[in-house]
């Protein structure tokens, strides 16, 4: 779905006074909707968490950090271990980690800067293209606006897929 039609999608959505079933892959779009999930999580177990999508990762990862501290330890005494050897052991152990990298401030600059250009770029195309199809421009006329049109939708699809490889790191 292009952008404009998203946004006037959201904005139905969110001014919807009952109750919406959404299924999606769009982050952006379902942390701006949501406010409570059923996570399927398999084996026919369903998870009932109140609060977005983003919310709900960061839930999920501090959980994971606490049962993998419970995992290490009821494996250790498993095997005998004492909680003092299992804590030494895990300290000893060197940690490798594959955390996504956090935006720099020039990344975080750039995604401000493209959700304030992409909707007036946006807003030009659709003037550009009302305007084209009036009818009543001369040719000399045309011819510009549709290569400043052509332009416009190279513009908006490299900005758009930016701002989406920055939504991803955020």
């Amino acid at each position: 779905m292009d952008l404009p039609t998203l946004a006037v999608l959201e904005t139905f959505l969110s001014d919807y006074p009952g109750c919406i079933l959404i299924v999606s892959h769009d982050r952006y779009f379902m942390d701006r909707l949501v406010d409570h999930l059923f996570v399927f999580e398999g084996q026919g177990e369903i998870r009932d968490f109140p609060g977005n999508y983003t919310q709900y990762r960061i839930w999920q990862k501090d959980n994971e950090k606490k049962e993998n501290k419970w995992d290490v330890l009821e494996a250790g005494k498993r095997k005998g271990e004492t909680t003092e050897q299992i804590v030494k052991n895990k300290i000893d152990t060197p940690v490798t980690t594959t955390a996504k990298k956090a935006l720099s401030f020039k990344e975080k600059r750039e995604f401000e800067l493209l959700e304030k250009e992409m909707p007036e770029l946006e807003k030009e195309k659709q003037l550009l293209t009302s305007e084209m199809s009036s009818g009543t421009l001369p040719f000399e006329s045309i011819q510009k606006i549709s290569n400043r049109l052509i332009e416009l939708t190279q513009l908006l699809e490299e900005k758009e897929t930016r701002w989406l490889e920055l939504s991803e790191l955020m």
